[in-house]
């Protein structure tokens, strides 16, 4: 197997730091990518913590934040609302790139930031803020829920949608190379310390 090429981020802090972002942003705006469909990690009511698959939906580097679109009525919702302290894990096993976040989530149901989400999201992705009986209730039959079909019923699930903005506290990185793997971490507070970790 030939070797892989070193890339220009392989012992730059910033530029590392920088392309995190940059392949969260491509997350953002391509479906096929890795970075589309992270894991989301928050702590149950009952303290367990809790991992399920969300869809990134926006990416500020500068704002150091992320964000995704959930429904009012989930146990991620009320998690979140109870403990905002959350982690986000995204791995593209093409490019062998793991990135990390730890942060806290806001909430955003009636507000500018939720309108301008529900704004941006498409028909087919509003639909499922309509579903009824809610998301993760028992039934007795696998089909025995019904999805919104009207242009009124689909935009009434306007009032269970919300969506999740994550500051970012820090963030990891690990990249694995033949030539010797990388891994850094980011702390984004103000005065935070950028280091290179042990793989």
């Amino acid at each position: 197997m030939p070797d892989q090429p070193i890339p220009s981020f392989y012992n730059d802090l910033a530029e590392t730091r920088a392309q995190a972002w940059a392949l969260l942003a491509r997350g953002v705006a391509d479906r096929r990518s890795p970075f589309h469909a992270p894991t989301v990690g928050s702590l149950g009511l009952d303290g367990r913590p809790r991992v399920r698959v969300v869809i990134l939906r926006g990416c500020d580097a500068a704002a150091a934040t992320v964000r995704f679109n959930t429904d009012r009525r989930t146990d991620k919702f009320a998690e979140l609302a109870s403990d905002p302290r959350v982690a986000l894990t995204g791995y593209d096993s093409g490019s062998k790139i793991q990135i990390r976040i730890e942060g806290e989530a806001s909430l955003h149901s009636d507000d500018a930031v939720a309108d301008a989400a529900w704004e941006a999201s498409r028909s087919f992705s509003r639909i499922c803020y309509g579903t009824a009986p809610a998301p993760g209730v028992m039934l007795s039959d696998g089909g025995d829920f019904s999805l919104p079909a009207e242009d009124a019923e689909i935009a009434a699930g306007r009032a269970n949608f919300s969506t999740v903005v994550i500051r970012a506290r820090t963030l990891e990185w690990l990249y694995l190379a033949h030539a010797g793997h990388r891994r850094a971490r980011f702390d984004l507070s103000a005065n935070g310390q950028n280091v290179w970790l042990t793989p």
